[in-house]
């Protein structure tokens, strides 16, 4: 792979890790754009070290809200702090038994499959155009809901399924309030990243040579300052209802994705 190759994949993971149009299918898009499929032995350490760029980029954006809620933990109280912690970890259960039981029916969707990549960002679009119109609240995250929109995330793990565009999407129609829906929504995959790294290094499915070294690092400053600027402003996206246009968006690319599948 090429160190260009690296940072524009880095860029387009870093933007959609966080926008509402699939990290996952833009990757599997770019890789057959790009034909990154070169290094197939190091593609999963590849992806890897995006993610975890990503990751970090949501812990520096909100890094008072991680110190509040660890605070809240120490702190050995139900309080409100503790409460949103175990809302989290219940809304992680959901992708956690697919990630541990079922990865490998869950990679089959994976490889390629442009044309279903395309139907699965035609899906994206129609929640994010839902979310949109959805009327402005101000109610809290609940468990229940909590449960619901970890659901959400579970089928994200899908390519083209937007993951930030389904829990924001499906936390909206459930009526909480924007601020806090997007706030829960990118808090909530951080875990879920940090164990799959954890669980890819414990396997020993990650190779890795000298050789790499250059276009993973590319990658991964990409991904974190495109990610660092993406989750910033989408929070600002979700304050304003301006979902409608990353609707269209996705609808575009995914109907572009269903014709050169089926046709070229």
């Amino acid at each position: 792979m090429e160190i260009i190759d690296a940072i524009i994949l880095g860029i387009v993971q870093g933007l959609t890790e966080f926008l509402p149009v699939s990290s996952s299918g833009h990757l599997e898009l770019g890789s057959v754009i790009l034909g990154s499929d070169k290094l197939p032995e190091e593609s999963l350490l590849f992806t890897v070290v995006l993610h975890f760029a990503t990751a970090l980029a949501t812990l520096v954006v909100f890094r008072k809200d991680i110190v509040v809620l660890l605070e809240g933990l120490l702190k050995f109280k139900w309080n409100e702090e503790t409460q949103f912690t175990v809302k989290i970890i219940i809304s992680m259960i959901p992708a956690v038994i697919v990630g541990l039981f079922f990865e490998e029916q869950l990679e089959q969707f994976f490889g390629g499959k442009v044309v279903f990549v395309g139907f699965m960002l035609l899906v994206t679009a129609v929640l994010l155009f839902l979310a949109d119109k959805a009327k402005s609240t101000e109610n809290d995250v609940t468990f229940g809901k909590a449960v619901l929109v970890g659901l959400a995330q579970m089928v994200a793990m899908l390519p083209g399924i937007s993951r930030s565009g389904a829990t924001i999407s499906s936390s909206v129609l459930l009526g909480i309030d924007k601020n806090k829906a997007a706030r829960f929504s990118f808090l909530m995959v951080v875990p879920l990243i940090f164990g799959k790294i954890a669980k890819d290094i414990m396997d020993g499915a990650l190779t890795y040579n000298e050789a790499s070294f250059g276009y993973l690092s590319a990658g991964f400053v990409a991904a974190f300052i495109a990610g660092f600027f993406a989750c910033t402003w989408m929070i600002s996206l979700v304050r304003k209802s301006k979902l409608v246009y990353f609707s269209v968006y996705c609808a575009i690319v995914g109907l572009i994705a269903i014709f050169s599948g089926l046709y070229l």
